[in-house]
C-alpha cells in the first residue's frame, strides 16, 4: 500500500515514514502544496497524509484538486490547527479523516488501515476471492486450506490486483505502485513481469484459479 506524505516538517515527514515503513507501506514525499499537486497528477495512492499549514499554500486547495480530477485517494488531514471550521471544511472537500498533532504513530497506522479497508474491502480484515482467503492484519494468504508465502512485493501485487478488480492496469502503474516515484528512472519494467509471473505461480501452485491475464501490449488485470 502507497502512501503520499504531505509534510514541510523534515522529521515529522522522516518520522512517519520509518514507522509506516516497518508496517510494510511504501512512502513518497512531498514538502510544499506544489510538489503534491505534480504528485497526484502523476500518481494514485491508497492514503494521502496531508497537512493544512504547508510554506506554499493551504493544503485544502489539493482537496478541491483531488475532487475536481475525481480521485479517489483516501486522505486523512494532519495538521496543528484544531479548529472546528478546519475540519469540517476539510471533510467536506473530501478528507476521509482528521488527525490533530502531535499524535501517537500508532494511532495514525490504525487511522490508515482503518480508511483503506473501508474503502477498498469493505471495511472487512479477511478479504476472500473464491479460494483464496486474505487476512489483512496478518498479511497472510490462504488458497483451499493451504497457506502460500508471498513475498512483501507479491502481497502488495495481490492486494492493488483485486482492489482494482476487472481493471486493465498498465506496466508502468504496476511499476510505480510497487517502487514508488523511483520507477520513471527505472530503464524497463522487467522486474513486474518477474513478480506477476511468481505471484501466479505461487497462487496456482495452491489450486487457485488463473485470475491475472495479460491484456497484451498494455498490462494486466484480475479478472474474476
Amino acid at each position: 500500500m502507497k502512501i503520499l506524505i504531505i509534510e514541510d516538517e523534515l522529521e515529522l515527514a522522516k518520522s512517519i515514514a520509518t514507522y509506516l515503513s516497518e508496517q510494510q507501506y511504501l512512502c513518497e514525499f512531498a514538502p510544499t502544496l506544489q510538489d503534491a499537486q505534480d504528485k497526484i497528477q502523476l500518481y494514485q495512492y491508497d492514503c494521502i497524509l496531508l497537512d493544512i499549514g504547508l510554506p506554499d499554500g493551504n493544503g485544502l486547495k489539493l482537496l478541491e484538486e483531488l475532487k475536481n480530477q475525481r480521485k479517489q485517494d483516501g486522505v486523512i488531514i494532519i495538521s496543528a490547527k484544531n479548529a472546528l471550521d478546519d475540519k469540517i471544511h476539510g471533510l467536506q472537500l473530501g478528507a476521509d479523516d482528521y488527525l490533530t498533532k502531535p499524535f501517537h504513530l500508532s494511532e495514525l497506522t490504525a487511522r490508515i488501515y482503518s480508511l483503506i479497508r473501508r474503502k477498498q474491502f469493505n471495511s472487512s480484515n479477511i478479504v476472500v476471492q473464491n479460494e483464496i482467503q486474505i487476512d489483512l492484519l496478518a498479511k497472510t494468504v490462504i488458497v483451499n486450506d493451504l497457506p502460500v508465502v508471498l513475498t512483501k512485493k507479491e502481497f502488495d501485487l495481490l492486494m492493488f490486483f483485486i482492489g482494482n478488480k476487472n481493471k486493465v492496469i498498465s506496466k508502468s502503474t504496476l511499476a510505480e505502485h510497487l517502487s514508488g516515484d523511483i520507477a520513471d528512472m527505472l530503464d524497463n519494467h522487467d522486474f513486474v513481469y518477474a513478480h506477476v509471473k511468481n505471484l501466479k505461480k505461487k497462487l496456482q501452485d495452491a489450486g487457485s484459479q488463473s485470475y491475472i491475464k495479460t491484456v497484451y501490449g498494455t498490462g494486466y488485470k484480475w479478472e474474476n
